[in-house]
């Protein structure tokens, strides 16, 4: 869990979702609010397979 927790890429996600949750809230409900969540979903599941391709590797070298 912490290697989720402290992964520069988990951060950075968390930081967008942030941002765009406050821009759901504030501004208007259009098709660029589905795309901007679209993008952080996709931004998302790549940082958690970055995460987990990194402990695997480092797994291996020990």
């Amino acid at each position: 869990m912490r290697k989720f927790i402290f992964s520069s890429a988990m951060i950075g996600v968390v930081a967008g979702g942030w941002n765009i949750l406050h821009a759901t809230r504030s501004g208007p409900r259009d098709w660029r609010l589905i795309l901007m969540w679209l993008g952080w979903a996709l931004s998302a599941a790549v940082a958690v397979g970055t995460v987990m391709k990194d402990a695997e590797e480092r797994q291996i070298e020990s």
